[in-house]
């Protein structure tokens, strides 16, 4: 039986995925970006979507995907979202920044993140994918560092630019050296974010959540003041440091009775809107209804009863990827259910 649950007359936060285009792989892209059609509508299409988000009067807006930054015509986008009040933040992976883009960032952005899994190139490569992107990572937060100062000198509003990790167990033992050997070298840079990875896209696969996914008493370990004291202890002090299980994606019936701290909504390129953050299966789409009608919506599905029955009994990771394919295939489309079966197993780690 679904509940009634209170909820704000319109979302805190909007996750704009605005293109699934990618140069990289990762290994837990939960939108598999890269390794599908990039469902990236016209400039023009854009703009409606952007003006359906901003009349649901949102804190922020997130830019992320797919890379940002392929898209053309993104700091018009994200001007637009600023201009209206929203604090936006542009999420990428650094493999297409240019210098030249500093300061078009810092007059359209409130924040920039740049994806950054390991410390070495030997860890971040392999987590993304892409041979190369740690070293193109690394240059897109020199060259922010570069032009925060340079602003800050000018005085301009310089840049605020962050890093942000996924962790998994192939960097889980490495996470002091953000701190101690990453941080360092940017002096401008304001925080570094570790979040657990969760079991969505194709951080829910077969092998994934044996090989990759951080056991529960990692996520326990992770999430813990002790860990975090740890952490920001070893950092710059002008830097800070956030450590997330991210267990309140999850979206169980438990969470949603009591009130959840961060009620959100997920566009996808073509303006689908997901009902769950994580989870596949849409409620219509912002080209063509209303957004606010959208949004009660999506509300909705959180208490529907195949959600509540999936989710109810969920208590480790390994259950909540179960509960994860159950979900997506319940509620994906055709095309959603297509993809779900032509996801490669994750191979266990070579020895020696």
């Amino acid at each position: 039986m679904a509940h009634a649950i209170e909820v704000a007359d319109s979302p805190q936060a909007v996750i704009w995925d605005i293109t699934y285009a990618c140069p990289l792989r990762c290994t837990h892209c939960y939108s598999e970006s890269g390794r599908r059609p990039s469902r990236q509508v016209g400039h023009d299409d854009m703009l409606r979507i952007a003006d359906a988000i901003i009349s649901l009067r949102p804190d922020v807006i997130t830019l992320a995907g797919g890379e940002p930054l392929l898209v053309k015509g993104i700091f018009e986008i994200a001007d637009r979202l600023t201009q209206a009040g929203a604090g936006v933040i542009l999420y990428t992976g650094g493999w297409t920044f240019q210098p030249w883009m500093v300061d078009e960032l810092a007059r359209v952005c409130h924040r920039v993140v740049v994806s950054l899994d390991g410390p070495t190139p030997e860890i971040h490569d392999r987590i993304r994918g892409r041979v190369g992107s740690y070293a193109r990572a690394m240059d897109a937060l020199t060259l922010l560092d570069a032009g925060a100062r340079r602003q800050r000198e000018q005085g301009r509003r310089p840049v605020e630019f962050g890093i942000d990790c996924v962790v998994v167990r192939s960097n889980a033992t490495r996470l002091d050296e953000f701190c101690t050997d990453i941080a360092p070298r940017f002096p401008e840079l304001s925080t570094i974010d570790f979040g657990a990875a969760i079991p969505s896209g194709l951080g829910s696969r077969a092998g994934y959540v044996e090989h990759e996914l951080l056991s529960d008493e990692q996520v326990a370990w992770l999430a813990s003041g002790e860990h975090h004291r740890h952490l920001q202890s070893l950092a710059p002090s002008t830097v800070r440091i956030h450590t997330t299980s991210n267990v309140e994606l999850q979206m169980n019936p438990a969470q949603v009775r009591r009130g959840l701290d961060f009620q959100a909504i997920q566009v996808e390129p073509d303006g689908q809107v997901r009902a769950m953050l994580i989870y596949e299966g849409t409620v219509g789409s912002l080209l063509e209804e209303p957004a606010d009608v959208l949004w009660r919506r999506a509300v909705a599905r959180w208490t529907d009863p195949f959600i509540t029955e999936a989710l109810s009994d969920v208590g480790t990771m390994r259950g909540w990827a179960e509960a994860v394919r159950r979900i997506d295939y319940h509620f994906g489309s055709d095309a959603v259910r297509a993809r779900i079966d032509r996801r490669p197993v994750f191979p266990a780690p070579t020895k020696g």
